[in-house]
C-alpha cells in the first residue's frame, strides 16, 4: 500500500470525521482523524498526506490559522475548508490565506466528492510536473511580466476565483487560459464568454441552460455554459457588462456550486473553477452602485493585473519578433524585418490597444510593406508617432502606398478598436474600387493601389472579397 491515497480531516464533531472518511473510504482514500489544531499539527508533522480537509471553528483557535500553517511549512497539500452554511465571508478569508476550495454544512457529498478529485489532481502535481507547463507564452523580459508570471503559477493550483484586470487588448483571456493548462483541471473545457456579447433576454438561458418548452424556441434540453464548464474553468470575460438581475443570479450559482436551468425544477451541480475579467474598474462601478458588492468580494478574492504593454520597456520588441514569425509562417512567406526606423516608431508608440493593437498593427504592415522589409509609414501609425519617427531620418524618406496614406491621415484615433474598424474599412473599400476599375485583374490593381500582387492577394482573402 505504498502509494495509497491519504487524508487529515480536521473538526471536532466526531460524527462528521466518521462520516467524511466513511465518504473517502469508499473512493479508495484512507482517512485520519483530528479534534484540534494542535492534534493536527503534530499529525501533520508525523505523517505525509494527499488533501486536507479542516472545520474553520475549532476548539483552540481558527481554522484559517491552520491553512496558513500549511501554506508556510507542508509543501503541496491542498486543504479544503468546512464552512457553515451561507457563511461565505468566512470561505472567502480562507480562500485567500491559501484554501484550495470550500464545502458548506450541511456537507453534500456529491460536491465533496468533486471537490476531493479535483483536490488530488493538484496534490499528484508535483513542481516538477508543472516545469514543463510554465508560462512560457507570457512572452518578455520586463519586471512586470517576470512577476505575472510568477503569479500564474502559482494561483493554477489553487480553486479560489481570480479576477484578472487590465487594460483592453493587455492578455487578460491568454493570462486566463494559462491558468487553467498549468492547473489540476487541464483535461478539462475552458470556456470563454464575453458577457458583453449576450443579450440581456438571453443571458440567463445561456449560462444556466434551459427545458424543453421553457419559453418559445426551446424547442429540447440545452445545457448552459456553467455545465459546459463543468470540471474544468469558466472564464466569464467583460464581466462589469453584466446586468444587475443577472449578477444575483450568478452569485447564487457560484455560493450554491449549482444551477437552475429555466424551466427546471431541480437545480444542477456544477464544479467549476471561476475566473473573471474586464478592463473596466470594478471598484468605481461598486461605488456607483452599478456592480453588486457582494458579487465583486466574490468573484475579486484573488486579483492579478496584466500590465499594459507601454509600461513594458524592451518587451515590445520581444513580441514584434514572435508575431511576424507568427504571421509570416500563416502566410508562407519569409520572415519581415523592421527597419530601424519602425522600430523605433513602435519604442515610442503608447499601444493604447496594447497587444492586440500590435498584432493589427503588424499583420496590416505586413500587406503594405515592399519587399521584405516593412519601414515607418508601413505601421500607419498616428501621424505624429509616425512623424517623431522620421525626423531622424528625412533625407532619405519612403514613399508611402497608396492605401497607407488616407490611414495615417484620416484614421479617427477615440480609441485603438475604432482605428482598426476605420483602417480595415478604408482599405477594403480602396481595395474592391481598384478591382472594379481594372475588371478584377489583380496586377493591374495592386500596380494601381502601389502595392505588390502578394500584398493584394493577401488581403482579398483577409476581407473576404469575392
Amino acid at each position: 500500500m505504498m502509494n495509497e491515497t491519504k487524508a487529515l480531516i480536521i473538526d471536532d464533531e466526531p460524527d462528521i470525521v466518521e462520516l467524511l472518511s466513511i465518504t473517502l473510504g469508499r473512493m479508495g482514500i484512507l482517512a485520519r482523524g483530528a479534534l484540534s489544531i494542535e492534534e493536527a499539527k503534530n499529525i501533520l508533522r508525523q505523517d505525509k498526506f494527499d488533501i486536507c480537509l479542516t472545520d474553520l471553528r475549532l476548539p483552540d483557535g481558527d481554522g484559517i490559522e491552520l491553512v496558513s500553517f500549511i501554506q508556510q511549512h507542508i509543501d503541496n497539500l491542498p486543504v479544503a475548508v468546512i464552512t457553515a452554511h451561507g457563511n461565505m465571508e468566512t470561505a472567502v478569508q480562507a480562500l485567500k490565506a491559501g484554501a484550495f476550495d470550500f464545502v458548506s454544512k450541511p456537507i453534500d457529498l456529491e460536491k465533496l466528492r468533486h471537490l476531493i478529485r479535483s483536490a488530488l489532481k493538484v496534490s499528484e502535481s508535483t513542481p516538477e510536473k508543472q516545469q514543463g507547463k510554465k508560462a512560457d507564452l507570457l512572452l518578455g523580459e520586463s519586471p512586470q511580466i517576470a512577476q505575472l508570471r510568477e503569479r500564474v503559477n502559482k494561483l493554477a493550483t489553487s480553486q479560489a476565483p481570480v479576477y484578472i484586470s487590465g487594460e483592453s487588448g493587455s492578455g487578460k483571456e491568454l493570462v486566463a487560459r494559462l491558468i487553467h493548462q498549468q492547473g489540476p483541471r487541464h483535461k478539462g473545457p475552458f470556456i470563454p464568454v464575453n458577457c458583453g456579447a449576450i443579450p440581456s433576454e438571453l443571458m440567463e438561458s445561456e449560462f444556466f441552460g434551459h427545458k424543453k418548452g421553457a419559453f418559445t424556441g426551446a424547442v429540447s434540453d440545452k445545457a448552459g455554459l456553467f455545465q459546459a464548464a463543468h470540471e474544468g474553468t469558466l472564464f466569464l470575460d467583460e464581466v462589469a457588462d453584466l446586468p444587475m438581475s443577472m449578477q444575483v443570479k450568478l452569485l447564487r450559482a457560484i455560493q450554491e456550486k449549482a444551477v437552475r436551468p429555466v424551466g427546471g425544477q431541480k437545480e444542477v451541480a456544477v464544479n467549476v473553477r471561476l475566473l473573471s475579467a474586464t478592463h473596466k474598474n470594478l471598484e468605481t462601478l461598486v461605488e456607483r452602485g452599478e456592480f453588486r458588492q457582494d458579487l465583486y468580494y466574490r468573484i475579486n478574492v484573488i486579483q492579478l493585473n496584466v500590465p499594459p504593454l507601454r509600461d513594458r520597456g524592451n518587451d515590445i520588441k520581444i513580441l514584434t519578433d514572435a508575431i511576424l514569425i507568427k504571421l509570416a509562417k500563416q502566410n508562407s512567406i519569409p520572415q519581415p524585418q523592421l527597419s530601424e526606423r519602425a522600430t523605433e516608431a513602435l519604442q515610442g508608440y503608447s499601444f493604447p490597444g496594447n497587444i492586440r493593437e500590435l498584432e493589427n498593427i503588424l499583420e496590416r504592415a505586413i500587406t503594405l510593406c515592399e519587399g521584405n522589409t516593412i519601414d515607418v509609414q508601413d505601421l500607419a501609425l498616428p501621424s505624429d508617432v509616425q512623424g517623431n519617427a522620421a525626423m531622424h531620418s528625412a533625407s532619405s524618406p519612403s514613399t508611402p502606398s497608396a492605401v497607407a496614406t488616407p490611414v495615417a491621415q484620416k484614421a479617427p484615433m477615440n480609441s485603438a478598436n475604432a482605428f482598426n474598424n476605420y483602417v480595415d474599412d478604408v482599405e477594403k473599400n480602396m481595395i474592391v474600387s481598384a478591382l472594379e476599375e481594372n475588371r478584377w485583374n489583380r496586377t493591374a490593381a495592386a500596380k494601381q493601389l502601389g502595392m505588390t500582387l502578394r500584398a493584394l492577394r493577401y488581403r482579398i482573402q483577409k476581407y473576404q472579397i469575392e
